[in-house]
């Protein structure tokens, strides 16, 4: 049998030898995102395409300078 330290030791450093290529990976999402919404892409779309929920795009929108989209209907 395993001892569970160890298996907790090796997932750690599994853990934290990639989070520098998850950080930019994370980084490189947003770039994406960023873009896309820029191009003109619906929100919707973007989320659907995105590894980030609806409430995160519009986030890291505004904090861009990415205005709301108008009120009412939009294209789909």
């Amino acid at each position: 049998m395993t001892d569970p330290r160890e298996s907790l030791r090796a997932a750690t450093l599994r853990y934290r030898s990639t989070a520098a290529e998850h950080e930019e990976a994370r980084k490189e999402a947003i770039e994406a995102v960023l873009d896309a919404l820029r191009s003109g892409l619906a929100p919707v779309e973007v989320e659907q395409l995105s590894p980030f929920t609806g409430a995160y795009i519009r986030r890291i929108a505004r904090d861009s300078g990415i205005p709301p989209a108008a009120p009412g209907p939009k294209r789909v």
